[in-house]
């Protein structure tokens, strides 16, 4: 851990309504876009050359400044950030206090038994899916899509929030870490940002047909319960391509699309980088 300089952390802006706006940080040229808050994404943009490290992890720059990483659900109260400028000597080190959130509890009844608790012989099959997914979430990719502005993957009434601990069938599990959108089998899911295709599985035992796009940096985007996929592993894709379609496989409950995005194994919350879903969209 390199030796640092304190700074006083200004307030940041809030992600809301469309955009997030930026802030100055006590160091000269360097900004951030978001909230420190439980489950946000913060976007940050420095002077070529700076090097930036969050909790002593190295963040990887694009050659213009740009950077990005993610708070978990539970992400503790005290956060770090280390920046140096590219002629100065040691790096400034940003502390910032980190909001907590409440998250809802949702009971979900009438599941079938063996997708609640797995039958023995399966185990070995989910240990090794959650294996595979994980070792995804660890791509540290020089992409940019990250940089883009994000649109929803489709529309359609929220039925689940980032969050929210479920219980199924009276049994407590690990909280929800998507948005759940609420459309037919076969609506069109698209790219919510650029990236290459890093995960493409048909069928994986709890969260069906499963797709995940590097958007870079560490961030990801899953789309889980999917009823057909449009794109391949190491696919590049573009914003608002169509990669997918929704659907109601693996563990679900009825049609619906569970939208993800992760920063490396942080779960953070996708509806922070989107705008409130439109109001049309809520009805239809």
């Amino acid at each position: 851990m390199p030796a640092v300089r304190c700074a006083v952390l200004a307030v940041l802006g809030v992600c809301w309504a469309g955009g997030l706006a930026a802030a100055e940080l006590a160091i000269p040229g360097v900004t951030l876009q978001g909230e420190w808050r439980q489950g946000s994404v913060l976007f940050g943009e420095a002077p070529p050359g700076t090097r930036v490290w969050f909790n002593g992890r190295p963040l990887r720059l694009t050659d213009s400044g740009r950077f990005v990483f993610g708070l978990h659900r539970d992400e503790p109260a005290q956060a770090t950030l280390q920046v140096q400028l590219p002629d100065e000597p040691m790096p400034i080190a940003i502390h910032a206090t980190v909001e907590r959130r409440e998250y809802s509890i949702q009971r979900i009844e009438g599941l079938p038994q063996r997708m609640v608790t797995p039958p023995a012989e399966v185990l070995r099959r989910i240990e090794a899916e959650q294996a595979l997914v994980a070792r995804v979430r660890q791509r540290d990719s020089a992409l940019d899509g990250f940089t883009e502005r994000f649109i929803w993957p489709c529309r359609g009434p929220i039925s689940g929030v980032f969050g929210s601990q479920r219980i199924l069938n009276g049994e407590p599990k690990q909280p929800h870490y998507g948005v759940d959108i609420a459309v037919p089998v076969g609506t069109p899911v698209r790219a919510p940002a650029s990236g290459v295709v890093s995960l493409a599985q048909a069928d994986l035992y709890y969260t069906g047909g499963t797709l995940m796009i590097d958007h870079g940096h560490g961030l990801q985007s899953t789309f889980l319960h999917l009823s057909k996929l449009r794109v391949r592993e190491g696919e590049h894709v573009r914003r608002g391509q169509i990669v997918a379609e929704a659907g109601a496989t693996g563990r679900a409950t009825g049609a619906h699309l569970d939208w993800r995005v992760s920063w490396f194994d942080a779960r953070v919350d996708a509806q922070t980088l989107v705008p409130p879903m439109p109001t049309s969209a809520r009805a239809e």
